[in-house]
């Protein structure tokens, strides 16, 4: 895909090269501002990081994911996209491995994505055989606000298009990144309540602070 640039802010195809700063990026980025695991009070990146980097790898390697540089800044990551392929095949794979994890904080969000995911079944609601995941868009703190990660999100969708992926969706955890999905025209088809979510006390496994009231499953047919 070819970049394109836009106020000095240039978008184009993540490559393996770029996974170290990103993976930085998102160690003070993403994990710090993403609402369940800013109210974890655990050091949620360096959780099965292993098979993290693995995954995300996997998706780099379908020229998929996307980063955004600062041409005026010395060429300095401020956002990125890590999305994939999936098959209906995944639903279940997912949830095997959800259930196979260490017990941790990050094993807990896959449990309950997966639920979510298994619940909104995309494959069957729409009839395809495959969707493109946008699994973590990540926006550096001094450019939010800016319209950049709407200009990712739709940038992903073009890859989507050009690659032949009927839909794409993702799994908004935060209020913001719901809103922001909304308004390029994805639609919730599926939602969790976090305060309904509970563990066998009857606690809530996550409490987000507003307005991050629920997880949503945003979907966009390309």
């Amino acid at each position: 895909m070819a970049s394109s640039t836009k106020d000095g802010i240039t978008i184009r195809t993540m490559t393996k090269e770029d996974y170290p700063s990103v993976k930085a990026f998102m160690k003070d980025d993403f994990f710090q501002s993403e609402p369940l695991c800013q109210s974890s009070g655990e050091k949620v990146q360096s959780q099965n990081e292993k098979e993290n980097d693995e995954y995300h790898l996997s998706m780099i390697a379908q020229g998929t994911c996307l980063v955004a540089i600062d041409e005026n800044n010395g060429g300095r990551l401020v956002g990125l996209v890590l999305a994939g392929a999936q098959y209906p095949e995944d639903l279940e794979k997912h949830r095997i491995e959800a259930e196979s994890m260490e017990q941790n904080f990050w094993a807990r969000v896959c449990i309950m994505l997966s639920k979510i995911e298994r619940e909104a079944n995309l494959f069957e609601r729409f009839g395809i055989s495959k969707l493109l995941y946008s699994h973590i868009t990540s926006v550096d703190a001094s450019m939010r606000g800016k319209g950049l990660g709407s200009r990712l999100a739709a940038t992903l969708m073009e890859v989507g298009r050009a690659k032949g992926f009927p839909a794409m969706v993702a799994y908004c955890t935060s209020f913001y990144s719901a809103r922001q999905k909304e308004s390029l025209g994805m639609k919730c088809v599926h939602s969790l309540t976090y305060a309904d979510y509970k563990d066998d006390q009857g606690r809530p496994i996550f409490t987000p602070a507003e307005p991050h009231t629920m997880a949503r499953v945003m979907v966009i047919k390309l």
